[in-house]
């Protein structure tokens, strides 16, 4: 068989990314950072496009530089369609479509929620892991989604429960933020946390029915308690940011482990995957851990490097899909929402 050679390209949000995966092995990962919404507080969009357009070539080249690899040995370019900010994703597309073109190879497109799923079979050069079997369940947490998905093979995927307002990592990011730590601020919050007292203090958890989840009451429960203790003493956060960071993460863990307990026992499965940016939370790593050994679960975490948007996840995505012959002609156009994984 001839060797599947990969170019994957991530842009969906403000990470710049490209993966060479060759036969379903990662040989080079390379993702660009943009600082310049640090000062902001969030992405803003406009920037985030113009520092994609900047960094994507740059990127693509030392990725095919890291993996040894030039570009007549792609096999076919795959890139993230969505969902994201659309001119973010803009970017992305327009190089992987000229790209394609140029080389007169196939065009791969992926959802960007399928492949945070399948992040955990990401394996690298010399190295054998365990992957989980079929069908799992998915607990997928990120800035934007919530969710829970029984993956019954590579690209059959259904979504069982999902936040009906905010996510948890929103949750995260916007906590921080009336704290005053700095965005994202879901790895300062996990850094406080490690200090302080999880049972300092007591949020609202909804009760949502079904496999659903909701975090806006979350939002509200801990904004109210920093501006009635903080009318008492206008230190308040400063001094208690540990505490609230510890009992602020171990409330939204629960929340996610309770769903996820409850979906297990729903459907049968035992084989337990989390994924997407707040995956690389380590309450929430820990706890899947301890419940896993609680209720008999395989567990499986990806490597930290693979929670957080990377090219890597799209190309081991765009890998299976090239083996089932799935290609997307030129006239693809990014999606900046997709109605179904």
């Amino acid at each position: 068989m001839n060797d599947i050679t990969i170019l994957a390209i991530e842009s969906s949000c403000d990470d710049t990314s490209a993966a060479i995966i060759r036969n379903g092995i990662v040989l080079s990962n390379v993702i660009a950072g943009q600082k310049v919404h640090e000062e902001y507080g969030g992405v803003v969009p406009e920037l985030a496009s113009r520092s994609h357009q900047e960094n994507i070539v740059p990127v693509i080249n030392m990725a095919l530089k890291n993996a040894n690899v030039s570009k007549n040995e792609i096999s076919a370019v795959g890139f993230t369609r969505g969902p994201g900010l659309l001119g973010s994703l803009l970017v992305g597309t327009s190089f992987a479509k000229g790209f394609a073109l140029s080389l007169d190879i196939p065009l791969i497109e992926v959802n960007h929620l399928q492949a945070h799923l399948l992040a955990s079979f990401l394996e690298e050069e010399g190295e054998t892991i365990n992957k989980p079997k079929f069908p799992f369940l998915c607990l997928l947490v990120s800035g934007g989604h919530t969710q829970i998905i029984i993956v019954r093979d590579y690209l059959e995927m259904e979504i069982i429960g999902q936040t009906i307002d905010d996510a948890a990592g929103e949750a995260f990011d916007k906590s921080a933020k009336v704290m005053g730590l700095p965005y994202p601020g879901g790895p300062h919050i996990d850094r406080e946390a490690a200090k302080g007292n999880p049972l300092a203090f007591h949020f609202n958890k909804p009760q949502i029915q079904n496999l659903d989840f909701s975090f806006s009451g979350l939002k509200t429960s801990f904004l109210y308690l920093l501006r009635d203790k903080t009318l008492l003493n206008k230190n308040f956060v400063q001094e208690n940011i540990s505490d609230l960071c510890a009992s602020l993460q171990r409330t939204i863990v629960e929340i996610l482990l309770e769903k996820l307990e409850k979906a297990a026992k729903q459907t049968g499965i035992n084989q337990i995957v989390i994924g997407g940016g707040v995956s690389a939370n380590s309450g929430l790593r820990n706890g899947i851990v301890e419940a896993g050994i609680k209720n008999g679960w395989d567990t499986y975490l990806p490597k930290l490097k693979y929670t957080t948007d990377n090219a890597a996840m799209i190309g081991i995505t765009s890998y299976f899909k090239f083996q089932k012959n799935q290609f997307s002609d030129q006239s693809v156009s990014p999606l900046a929402r997709f109605k179904n994984l």
